[in-house]
């Protein structure tokens, strides 16, 4: 039984120290997430798998999500979580966006 208990704790205890150790990586990932999305963008024109209209709408949104984040920035003196949501979401659908354009088959001009 206190073996049991022990191995419980061990464990419980590793599970809090794995998941606090994330918790702060994920506060300034907005910017990293925004890179990352702007380097597949870059990726997708070099491959040929993203048409100009593409580009241009893709491009936009990028713009349009950064424009969003300075005034969040400048309004608050950060990020509240409400505005961290919001800028998650639209950077899950700027995400979704360049993975169908760049799968949907369709070829440059």
């Amino acid at each position: 039984m206190t073996r049991r208990r022990t191995a419980t704790f061990v464990i419980g205890a590793l599970l809090v120290a794995v998941t606090a150790s994330a918790a702060p990586a994920r506060r300034g990932n907005i910017n990293a997430r925004e890179r990352r999305q702007a380097e597949r963008i870059r990726d997708g024109k070099a491959d040929g798998q993203l048409t100009r209209g593409e580009l241009d709408r893709l491009h936009g949104d990028e713009a349009a999500i950064r424009a969003e984040e300075r005034v969040y920035r400048r309004t608050g003196g950060g990020l509240n979580a409400a505005e961290r949501r919001d800028l998650e979401r639209d950077l899950n659908r700027t995400s979704r966006e360049i993975y169908r354009d760049r799968h949907n088959r369709r070829v440059p001009d």
